[in-house]
């Protein structure tokens, strides 16, 4: 393995007794997570883990991450509670504007795994207890399990979202030129027709004056 998760002396680390054993979300939906538990897929973990925080009433967020530094792809994870960190502090813009209400509130409860060279990804650290109430959501209410994105998924929906941006851009562009050039030809029309009701006010003109002659 290319890289080695960080440790953190206030993460409180859980033994398993059980020793390794392989976890699908169809059969340990209802489990707690435990050190050396195994997922075939990272996205099984977050699956796991998802369904977990839903159970126990808490949002799981995902967190950081590690890349080989040999193939780039992702070898450590780290999901935690929605209220994991503090809010930035950041200068008040308006008196007038209503304060965000607080979301974060330093939650520690997390777990991290790490992909073997087996291709398994392994729970390393596991850390259970909240420092806020949880709230259970009710089963016939159950939320459906919809995973935070990674900064990679939030990444490729930036470039997605670029991309449509220029589309939309260009599309505007050559309806502008389209409306430009009917505005050209009503201008053109338009300038014609002052021409010839010119040449008619001419003739009338020229037609009374010859009568009074």
């Amino acid at each position: 393995m290319d890289e080695q998760p960080s440790t953190s002396k206030d993460e409180d680390m859980i033994e398993s007794s059980n020793g390794k054993e392989a976890a699908t979300f169809e059969e340990s939906s209802d489990m707690e997570p435990y050190v050396g538990m195994e997922f075939e897929t990272e996205e099984a973990a977050k699956v796991f883990y998802d369904a977990y925080a839903t159970q126990l009433g808490f949002i799981m967020r995902v967190d950081a991450f590690r890349r080989s530094l040999r193939d780039g792809k992702v070898v450590w994870r780290r999901l935690v509670c929605n209220k994991e960190g503090f809010r930035k502090t950041r200068p008040k813009r308006s008196e007038n504007r209503k304060p965000r209400a607080i979301t974060r509130e330093g939650c520690k409860a997390m777990i991290v795994v790490k992909r073997e060279k087996s291709g398994k990804w392994i729970v390393t650290r596991f850390i259970k207890d909240h420092n806020h109430s949880l709230v259970v959501t009710p089963a016939n209410g159950r939320r459906t399990v919809i995973l935070s994105q990674t900064p990679d998924e939030k990444d490729m929906k930036i470039r997605e979202l670029t991309a449509e941006l220029q589309r939309e851009r260009k599309r505007s562009a050559a309806y502008q030129e389209q409306l430009d050039m009917v505005l050209r030809e009503m201008e053109e029309h338009s300038n014609h027709l002052s021409r010839n009701i010119d040449d008619i006010v001419r003739s009338v003109k020229e037609i009374e004056s010859k009568r009074v002659a």
